[in-house]
């Protein structure tokens, strides 16, 4: 290739960059799509081509044009990266994991590849395979705490398992940092409740969380004032006129963690015309995108209906990705999108919201005893501030019941597993579909599950989970003195 034709080649691809940043993704896709076919050997064309692919929710080409370039760059971390991120999305199991192995072979004594590996194989029902990869990478790295912690929360340890004595010599390490504290403590409280040593349960779980409040530090009257400011921003919003909703529809599934919503999504898209979306996380980015971020929401009721409309079809962009186009309809269990019922509601009007309610005591234990992702859950590190939570989360959907007038519901989690048949239709009623019987045997299907409860929604639905916060009700106390009088139901 003369020079001439590489700087023409160069001018147009920094073309369609700027494009592509501009927001013309078509104009800059097919712009790339030209430039592969005279410039074939250039990895960066099939790559760029590929995350405009993914920004239109066009996952065939995202795959493809990834391969391209991977098959260009076989080695480049970045294009292996973008190509796991792609065939996950697909559901390209085989795929995946074979990137991730070309992964791997760039540094075999990198930790965190495998460790993606490891958690890949859990998320795809393969935990036989997973413990074997976790355990190999815990003997040759027995300092590393939070692999201990990624691998316990999807086993069941033994009393004489000799991680335990690992882990135990690992937390009395002087030099322990942290967040070193915060993993092994979280990873030995799963190991003593495994064990049936209940009493040494809560200790580890203090330590854990007292290590993690210091690394993330909570702000409960900053969060207090968002939620609730985010709520008033929505009073007085009259329907949009016209709005057909999204495509495809959208099933909002709601609770707090660990309240059972993981259950519901599932047995929800184990209906033949819905696609599980798992914590797509698009709506609330859109809303605070659009209308303004937390106390900074601007009064939605002042809005002109077309920048509502401009949310739907923004909205209907993001989710592109994460969409079945075999499948009308798309769930959607994303924690934090209670806070915008108001919006999606007026604005989405193909749209349902179903609400998960469970005890709080069991949601309380549940919270306390899991790790969440750093900042994401900051009141999850305090008994107490885990009960106002729960208050005001409770307060909030109170709102929503007395306001919103059709296409909401709410379901018990221990109805659920008392009475999983009855339980089922009615969430497939209220998902306003026709009953199919494969939706009681949600536990077989083979998706990707992203969540702390992979595990246990691939088993049949059961009941011990209901009530289990006696086994630790002295432990509760904190939480049963900030309750106070307040009713359980």
């Amino acid at each position: 290739m003369n020079t001439g034709a590489a700087q023409q080649i160069k001018a147009e691809y920094d073309r369609a960059l700027r494009l592509a940043q501009a927001g013309h993704l078509t104009d800059a896709a097919a712009l790339l799509d030209g430039l592969a076919l005279r410039a074939p050997a250039a990895a960066e064309v099939p790559y760029k081509r590929a995350q405009i692919a993914a920004q239109l929710g066009d996952i065939d080409t995202w795959c493809s044009a990834i391969d391209k370039a991977q098959a260009l760059r076989p080695s480049e971390p970045a294009i292996l990266a973008e190509a796991v991120k792609a065939h996950r999305t697909a559901g390209h199991d085989t795929r995946v994991l074979a990137l991730m192995d070309a992964h791997i072979a760039l540094d075999r004594t990198a930790i965190a590849p495998q460790a993606d590996k490891a958690l890949y194989l859990q998320q795809i029902g393969q935990f036989d395979a997973s413990e074997k990869l976790f355990r190999r990478l815990l003997k040759k790295h027995p300092t590393e705490s939070e692999l201990y912690r990624m691998f316990a929360a999807t086993i069941r340890f033994r009393p004489n398992d000799p991680l335990i004595a690992a882990m135990r010599r690992l937390a009395k390490h002087p030099q322990l940092s942290p967040q070193g504290k915060m993993h092994i403590n979280y990873a030995l409280a799963k190991a003593m409740e495994d064990t049936k040593q209940t009493d040494k349960v809560f200790p580890h779980l203090r330590r854990a969380n007292s290590a993690q409040a210091a690394i993330w530090p909570d702000d409960r009257d900053s969060r207090d004032m968002e939620w609730h400011a985010v709520v008033k921003a929505q009073s007085g919003l009259a329907p949009l006129a016209d709005s057909t909703g999204t495509s495809p529809g959208l099933l909002f599934v709601t609770g707090l963690p660990r309240s059972g919503t993981t259950l519901v999504e599932q047995i929800i898209a184990s209906h033949s015309q819905v696609h599980a979306g798992g914590e797509m996380a698009t709506a609330l980015r859109n809303a605070y995108a659009c209308f303004g971020s937390g106390a900074n929401m601007t009064a939605l009721s002042s809005r002109p209906a077309k920048d509502l409309q401009a949310f739907v079809t923004q909205l209907d962009q993001r989710n592109r990705i994460h969409r079945d186009p075999s499948k009308p309809w798309l769930t959607d269990k994303s924690i934090m999108v209670f806070l915008i019922y108001g919006l999606l509601h007026a604005t989405l009007s193909n749209a349902r919201f179903i609400v998960v309610h469970r005890d709080p005591r069991d949601i309380a234990v549940s919270i306390y005893k899991n790790y969440f992702n750093g900042g994401t859950h900051r009141y999850a590190n305090d008994l107490a501030t885990i009960a106002d939570t729960i208050k005001t989360f409770r307060q909030i959907i109170t709102h929503w019941r007395d306001t919103l007038p059709d296409r909401f519901s709410e379901v018990r989690y221990e109805d659920l597993v008392s009475d999983p048949s009855t339980g089922s239709r009615q969430l497939i009623a209220a998902a306003g579909l026709d009953w199919e019987d494969q939706c009681l045997n949600f536990h077989e299907n083979r998706g990707t599950v992203k969540t702390l409860s992979l595990h246990q929604v691939r088993q049949p639905i059961y009941k011990s989970s209901a009530a289990a916060w006696r086994r630790y009700e002295s432990e509760l106390q904190p939480f049963l003195d900030a309750w106070g009088d307040t009713p359980w139901d």
